[in-house]
């Protein structure tokens, strides 16, 4: 369908307004993609479901995109995937580059997105139509599968990060029992309050607004950053897209590093840009250069983490898998809208999926117009203080959980007691992300275990007996089970090297 048949003046300005408002909670550390969106929710809630999602992907672009500008000048990465953006974008700000390096990164950045753009338009309709002919136990299966995401990225807190997810699930089971119409779970004298149990809305934007500005509030927030930039110093060697020329082969492997580790639930933003600039570095042609100001490492670093928005996307709209804290706030922004991502989620809505694709297109062009032609002045958002920023998004947040119901005080509460509930996860080393995948999957798990119970007459060996694809989950539920325990053993080792003093 055509691009202005999905798409109204209101999407495209929508998508400008989120593409800017994510590169500026990109830019401001501390501020990343998944708060910027869980902040936007409410205001999303009055909107057409495809102006919506305009403005959500905007703000995931944007967000991600922005993480490199606080990397590059200030050597302090924006979000986790821009972390191999300082070993060599912080270097050549040092040697007064600071500008090429940034458009290096922004014409990285735009390469990454329209590669997994196009991974994501043809891969997840195929992947979708496989899952469409699902039962109820395949469904309850996926979703153990993406509870598996939880062991995935409790990163050197396994433990932790299980209690944590159980914790959603149970809290996600507060209220009226579809089956029988009976109340459960809720404390007494909350029964009315907590019929249909927690609003979904406050509980996102406590647990990724309201808990940061907690912990920031604790550290104390700078009035600017220390460190300052001048771009004057660079006439004598500016950017030009020659700078690409033999690095074609690298961006290219880059994206796909970065689209692959993206379609990997649980494995992270950092592992993809860690992967794609050990991989440039090992077949690079001067590997000793890079880490000391070489456009090489920044184009792989910046073409795989944006090429994990494709990637992400993939597992989220075809299986209703989310991957990570962002794509979880994303189906919690459909979840709002009444729209059920999974197997059915493109056949059912041909008009969203366009809307989606075509928002991506838009997203990733006003990213890099936006950026390239007018770093210099976007860079100054920097030194936006914190001080200022937060009242105001504190604000922002009392009104958008009160107004999503039509004014109930309930839900206000709702958004502080989630906002101290991830305040509190951060102290004692537990992650949000895995609380929040627990309690938006915790009612689907629920629903297809029954279900399953119900086609069977409650013979539970239906779980293992359904067939091969039955099988192939358990094998991909194991094989995720493994990773995850191997890899917070070696997320400890590391923790254990770096805490022990030298001797």
């Amino acid at each position: 369908m055509d691009i202005f048949e999905i798409l109204s003046p209101l999407s495209i300005l929508l998508c400008f307004l989120g593409v800017f408002m994510g590169i500026i909670f990109g830019t401001i550390p501390g501020m990343t993609a998944t708060m910027a969106i869980a902040l936007f929710l409410p205001i999303t809630y009055t909107l057409d479901m495809v102006d919506a999602i305009a403005l959500l992907i905007g703000l995931y672009v944007g967000g991600i995109s922005g993480g490199l500008v606080p990397a590059i000048l200030l050597n302090i990465p924006g979000t986790p995937s821009s972390l191999c953006t300082t070993f060599d974008g912080y270097p050549m700000t040092q040697k007064g580059e600071g500008e090429k390096a940034l458009k290096v990164g922004i014409t990285a950045s735009i390469i990454g997105g329209f590669f997994s753009l196009t991974v994501l338009y043809f891969f997840a309709p195929v992947l979708a139509s496989v899952a469409i002919k699902f039962s109820s136990v395949e469904k309850f299966l996926i979703i153990v599968f993406a509870l598996t995401v939880i062991a995935s990225i409790s990163k050197g807190s396994l433990l932790g990060g299980i209690f944590s997810g159980l914790i959603g699930v149970y809290l996600s089971l507060i209220g009226m029992f579809a089956d029988n119409n009976q109340l459960r779970l809720i404390p007494p004298g909350f029964e009315e309050e907590l019929t249909y149990g927690f609003s979904l809305l406050p509980v996102l934007i406590g647990l990724f607004a309201i808990a940061q500005i907690f912990q920031e509030s604790e550290e104390g927030m700078k009035a600017s950053p220390h460190q300052t930039f001048d771009f004057k110093k660079e006439k004598k060697n500016p950017f030009t897209f020659k700078i690409f020329n033999g690095q074609i082969i690298n961006t290219i492997r880059s994206s796909m590093i970065g689209t692959f580790i993206g379609m990997l639930p649980g494995v992270g933003g950092s592992a993809a840009s860690i992967s794609s600039y050990s991989q440039a570095k090992n077949f690079s042609k001067h590997p000793e250069k890079l880490g000391t100001g070489e456009p090489e490492g920044l184009i792989a670093s910046e073409s795989a983490n944006n090429g994990l928005i494709g990637g992400a996307l993939i597992p989220l709209l075809s299986l209703g898998i989310p991957g990570d804290s962002t794509t979880a706030v994303l189906v919690g922004a459909l979840l709002l809208q009444g729209i059920q991502v999974g197997p059915l989620f493109i056949p059912t809505n041909p008009d969203l999926w366009d809307g989606i694709i075509y928002a991506l297109i838009i997203a990733n062009i006003v990213m890099f117009f936006l950026m390239f032609f007018s770093i210099k002045y976007m860079a100054k958002i920097i030194y936006i203080p914190k001080y200022i920023i937060y009242p105001i998004i504190i604000v922002m947040c009392v009104v958008g959980s009160y107004a999503i119901n039509n004014g109930v005080m309930f839900d206000v509460w709702t958004l502080l007691l989630f906002g101290l509930a991830g305040y509190v996860f951060m102290k004692i080393g537990i992650q949000v992300a895995p609380f929040l995948i627990g309690f938006i999957l915790g009612q689907q798990l629920e629903k297809y275990f029954i279900d399953s119970l119900k086609g069977s007459g409650g013979d539970l060996t239906i779980f293992f007996t359904k067939g091969p694809i039955a099988w192939m989950l358990w094998v991909l539920i194991a094989v995720s089970l493994v990773y995850a325990i191997m890899d917070n053993r070696k997320s400890k080792r590391s923790g254990d090297q770096s805490i022990t003093p030298s001797t």
